[in-house]
């Protein structure tokens, strides 16, 4: 039985919204987080309850589709979360999640980053002194990068925000043949806190967790979605119509004392 403490997670945002806007919220644990013992969302258009249904993502992710006509949009969503123990991966035989998360994406171009890697890097760079280079390189600073920034752009610019340092980290693993995702995730400890994107590595047939800010415990962290980079775990993306984020708040604490991380020690998120 997990002695692991309770996780306390919850977000709340307020949108205006143009009619027939169709919105894919990412803000609830995975399933494979742990169980939920406690859950309430809460999505209510003009003062209304508004239409929203559930679908499964990767990894245990949960979509929720809200469909909503012209208005002031509310959600709230609070949960607590009681871990369960991570399990380790089995081997290193090539299967399609190692293939998947080997490619190229949209925001991690490892493609053009091969010839750097192998030079910076050298050629027994592996995820942790990828994941450290980063860390020592970045300089973490909110708002110098957008929605459409790449690991390409973060690399030139030596700045970013937590997605870009797990996108550079993402990029530059895969160059070096390393299958690497990012994990979108609730952050007790994170300051200011926010949704948090750290990176999932696949080293001796296990998905390890490595977070390039060093912002947060890496053991308190709660999966929310995993995929390729942000393109895929996003945590609203606007699938008809339009959407204008006005408020957003997100919270995170876990029962007791924060765990120490010296961000060496292997870890695995459930």
């Amino acid at each position: 039985m997990s002695t692991l403490p309770d996780r306390h997670v919850g977000c709340a945002m307020t949108f205006t919204v143009d009619p027939g806007t169709v919105l894919a919220m990412q803000i609830a644990p995975a399933t494979t987080a742990g169980t939920l013992t406690a859950e309430q969302l809460t999505v209510t258009l003009d003062g209304r309850p508004a239409d929203v249904t559930e679908l499964s993502g990767d990894h245990g992710g949960r979509i929720h589709v809200i469909q909503a006509d012209g208005g002031r949009l509310q959600l709230a969503y609070t949960s607590t979360v009681r871990p369960v123990p991570s399990v380790a991966g089995q081997g290193g035989a090539v299967d399609i999640e190692k293939i998947t998360y080997l490619r190229q994406s949209r925001y991690c171009p490892s493609d053009a980053m091969v010839g750097f890697a192998g030079v910076e890097l050298g050629p027994d760079a592996t995820a942790d002194t990828i994941a450290e280079w980063v860390f020592e390189r970045l300089a973490y600073v909110l708002g110098i990068s957008g929605p459409t920034t790449t690991a390409l752009e973060t690399l030139a610019a030596n700045a970013g925000a937590c997605r870009d340092f797990a996108h550079l980290t993402i990029a530059l693993c895969r160059a070096c043949g390393i299958p690497t995702r990012l994990a979108a995730v609730y952050a007790p400890g994170l300051t200011p806190m926010d949704f948090h994107a750290v990176v999932e590595a696949r080293v001796d047939g296990s998905w390890r967790v490595l977070d390039p800010t060093r912002l947060a415990p890496r053991s308190s962290l709660v999966r929310i979605a995993t995929g390729r980079d942000a393109a895929d775990t996003a945590f609203a993306t606007t699938l008809a119509g339009d959407a204008e984020l006005l408020t957003f708040d997100a919270t995170a604490s876990t029962d007791g004392d924060l765990p120490l991380d010296d961000h060496v020690a292997p870890v695995t998120l459930p």
